[in-house]
């Protein structure tokens, strides 16, 4: 749609960024501030260096979701719990779909995924040159202890994706619980959920997770199942080893609801039932095994040594491509993660390892049908397979880290990862633009091109560095500057099309700093960040279907976070964001050049609010206020959404000592609105419609 003037939403803005500064000027007051607020030291995080440490002494930007949130929102997607934290907003697609965004726009394509690390204990979800954007989905976050994300790019001890950041899924210890919870939703959704631990026996602790969901989507033809179990173990040997890891396993089988098409179409009550795409579907299955290995050497290093495996295999129909032809990938990953840490004298800390991963890939995507459509989409997009090919990868990437604190309350970080990655690509059909059997297409060739068999090494260097005063025993300043950096991905590389034979492709690269305060006070707590990061060789999808490495990002924003107990039953919290995602260089979409413009689906001001009132012990309620605020839809910033602000209201009763009963009521006002808008030079503004109000009835049993 036209953007027309019109006056942004600034009240609702301005509420959301004074609540979250007034929270932060509190904790500068130490005098106002309640005793109830657990301390900031108490958090330990494992995203920075792979080992627990207190979110208090860690020199990143690093928001948490404990275990007592994360089950007070019970998602069904990781968006829910996830975009309460600053800097990230997760776009929910449609099902289990989902598009990251974490300090950056919402990135799409197919080796957009790449901007961001996302990991479960650690470990990668995806291998780094395959990268998927759903890929969430893998994840067993339904079950987990805490949620972890890092804004901007990660710590020497992650490499290739960490470039806007990462989300990192933590589990639960074994042998931690026993519970079981039952769901009830609308449309006869079902979901049960169940954590199974056994008794020390030997020293030997384990626990099972399992989670399971049966939805019928509100529009036509979009339902899914999914399924995901995670055993999980831990014993420590008599000379002091310890063994921690397990087994994650995810099954989802979905059918999809495309975009609704027309302007404001996620509005009109008939059309955001429909499905323009019955025939779309998608199909997931991982698995991951690990094991971490923990001692201490008689020099005084400490030693974790983590190998892993996955497997990932995903097949689905390309609904929004002509001719919806299916694409078939996967990839099975053997890897190590080693690093080691040793505490010198005077505060100081050295940690140095290594990397390694090999890695075997494959895509296949074929045509079942004849394309409809203009003459020069049926001569172009012929019906059989369009490519079929493998890919062998190897990563490996030293890194050290160093840290020395002094007295007067400043510490340093210095940090150094090189990381180095090969791709063996082999073409398992005939080269070029030719149809399956060699016969040439019209209109001068086929849309798809396959290039030959050949090899692509990617090597980059990482520095970080990192400073903290602490200003008192409760408040301190951070000062950061750091590089990320991406290889690009297979799918870039090779699943090229029209008359590009070689992409001729770097790696994208971004360059961050960023000012922090953060700070805990009695019943307050607090975190204010603002950051600038430039980004060059940023891998785009030109109007030709050409990809390239010809534009130039830049992204400048504030994050406000914080948590008040406004009372002895009154909790406010919330996180409001700020920021602007522009081209930086020359480039031009039909008469517009772009230098300068929004980058598409990057809106500037986001958050969320959570009012929660907790009368007893035993009763908690929350009333949560999502706002997503108006955003360019197409480069050319001639189109946009108007944003949207949701309420959600959640409640906790704790029936007895072993039973929970919880109600979840969202999209409370039935608010009609998007997940997420988009525009289209053939077909203009689209979307995937919200979802209406929806209650969610559970219980949850404890048992020994």
């Amino acid at each position: 749609m036209r953007i027309t003037s019109k006056p942004v939403n600034t009240k609702f803005y301005a509420l959301l960024s004074t609540a979250c500064a007034a929270m932060i000027a509190t904790a500068m007051n130490p005098a106002s501030a309640q005793n109830s607020a657990p301390a900031i030291e108490e958090i330990q995080v494992i995203s920075s260096s792979r080992r627990p440490e207190n979110l208090s002494t860690v020199n990143a930007a690093i928001a948490t979701l404990n275990e007592e949130e994360l089950r007070l929102i019970s998602h069904t997607h990781i968006q829910e719990s996830a975009n309460r934290l600053p800097g990230v907003n997760l776009h929910r697609n449609n099902g289990q779909e989902s598009l990251t965004a974490i300090r950056s726009p919402v990135l799409s394509g197919g080796g957009a995924c790449g901007a961001f690390l996302l990991a479960e204990q650690g470990i990668p979800l995806r291998s780094a040159g395959f990268c998927n954007v759903n890929e969430l989905f893998d994840s067993h976050s339904e079950n987990a202890e805490r949620i972890e994300v890092v804004r901007g790019p990660a710590s020497a001890f992650y490499g290739s994706n960490a470039v806007h950041g990462m989300i990192n899924v933590v589990l639960p210890r074994a042998g931690s619980a026993n519970d079981l919870t039952v769901e009830y939703g609308p449309r006869g959704t079902w979901r049960g959920n169940a954590r199974v631990s056994t008794g020390e026996e030997g020293g030997f602790r384990q626990t099972l997770l399992l989670n399971g969901i049966a939805e019928e989507g509100f529009r036509a033809d979009s339902w899914y199942d999914q399924q995901k179990a995670t055993w999980l173990y831990e014993t420590t040997t008599d000379n002091g080893t310890t063994f921690d890891g397990g087994i994650t396993i995810a099954n989802l089988n979905q059918e999809t609801g495309g975009y609704v098409v027309g302007t404001d179409a996620y509005k009109d009550e008939v059309l955001r039932r429909s499905n323009p795409n019955p025939e779309a579907y998608r199909n997931n299955r991982s698995m991951r095994a690990w094991t971490r290995i923990s001692y201490t050497l008689d020099s005084g290093w400490d030693v974790l040594l983590t190998p892993y495996f996955r497997k990932a295999d995903l097949d689905f129909i390309q609904h929004f491509l002509p001719g919806t032809p299916t694409e078939e990938n996967k990839h099975d990953s053997a890897g190590l993660q080693f690093a080691s840490y040793k505490d010198l004298d005077n505060q100081r800390q050295l940690a140095a390892g290594l990397d390694l991963e090999f890695t075997n890939g494959s895509l296949v995507q074929s045509q079942a049908q004849p394309t409809s459509g203009s003459a020069f989409l049926v001569a172009t997009i012929p019906q059989g397979k369009h490519y079929d090919y493998s890919v062998d990868a190897t990563q490996i990437a030293p890194f050290v880290q160093y840290q020395q604190a002094w007295d007067n309350g400043l510490d340093l970080t210095l940090g150094l990862r090189y990381e180095r990655i090969s791709y063996d690509y082999t073409n398992n059909m005939i080269d070029g633009r030719t149809r399956e059997d060699g016969t040439p297409c019209g209109f001068g060739g086929c849309r798809y091109n396959r290039p030959g068999n050949r090899q692509d090494t990617f090597g980059n260097w990482a520095p970080k560095l990192g400073l903290r005063y602490q200003l008192n025993d409760d408040h301190n300043v951070q000062f950061r500057i750091s590089r990320g950096f991406r290889a690009p991905q297979s799918t870039e590389l090779y699943r090229l099309q029209n008359n590009q034979n070689v992409a001729d492709l770097d790696s994208v690269e971004i360059d961050s700093i960023e000012l922090g305060f953060e700070g805990a006070q009695g019943a307050l707590s607090y975190e204010a960040v603002v950051y600038y990061m430039d980004k060059d060789n940023e891998i785009i999808t030109d109007a030709d279907r050409i990809n390239l490495n010809n534009m130039h990002t830049r992204h400048k924003g504030m994050e406000l976070s914080g948590a008040y107990e406004i009372s002895d039953t009154l909790r406010l919290s919330g996180a409001y964001n700020h920021a602007r995602h522009t081209y930086e260089n020359d480039q031009f979409s039909g008469a517009v050049n772009l230098n300068g413009n929004d980058v598409s689906s990057a809106p500037r001001n986001f958050g969320t609010l959570q009012l929660q009132w907790r009368p007893s012990t035993s009763l908690m309620t929350e009333l949560q206020w999502v706002a997503m605020g108006e955003y360019y839809t197409s480069p050319d910033n001639l189109n946009q959404y108007d944003g949207h602000n949701i309420l959600n209201l959640r409640t906790r009763w704790d029936a007895s000592e072993d039973l929970t009963v919880s109600l979840n009521i969202l999209n409370l006002t039935d608010r009609k609105y998007a997940e997420r808008a988009d525009w289209a030079t053939f077909g203009g503004d689209r979307y995937f419609p919200g979802e209406p109000l929806r209650a969610f009835l559970a219980l949850n049993w404890r048992f020994n």
